[in-house]
């Protein structure tokens, strides 16, 4: 990711959340609370390396390298994931996500864009939480709200099959 805000410009999705936090303090996404702001700084971090590391050799391979660089993808390294490093790892955010329905202070925070944002691959994969009720939930909901919903319903379009 990258942000352009007027001659200053900016790159990594950390970098420009902590940048926008200071410019629009309120309502903050980052707690303010040492213990919240640590849970939401570790999430961030869980998403972008683990979660999205996961995630990306399955995208990347089924979807990115064949729809939009014409080339195959490394479909077994997508197996892979998918059946390994996958299960283990919803496991923990399954068991993570409290009744709230928010990673950390019972509220809207980065914890919940970051995770949340990884899942719009996995939806565009058709990859089921089925095994992952309190999963499925979570980010259904979070898909659900006006930051989302949109922007999850305009990339799912380019995912339909050609006409014919």
């Amino acid at each position: 990711p990258a942000l352009a805000d007027g001659d200053f410009s900016l790159a990594d999705s950390s970098a420009i959340v902590h940048y926008l936090e200071a410019l629009h303090p309120e309502p903050n996404l980052i707690p303010t609370d040492p213990q919240g702001r640590g849970r939401v700084v570790w999430f961030d971090e869980w998403a972008d390396t683990i979660l999205f590391g996961c995630g990306q050799k399955m995208f990347f391979n089924r979807v990115v390298a064949p729809r939009f660089l014409k080339r195959p993808g490394d479909l077994e390294a997508a197996d892979r994931a998918e059946r390994d490093e996958l299960p283990p790892i919803l496991d923990y955010l399954e068991a993570q996500i409290p009744e709230s329905g928010f990673l950390v202070e019972d509220r809207l925070t980065l914890a919940d864009i970051a995770v949340a944002s990884v899942f719009v691959n996995f939806a565009h994969l058709k990859l089921s939480l089925e095994a992952s009720p309190r999963t499925a939930r979570y980010i259904a909901a979070i898909h659900a709200r006006p930051s989302f919903a949109p922007i999850i319903a305009k990339e799912s379009r380019l995912f339909e099959p050609a006409p014919s």
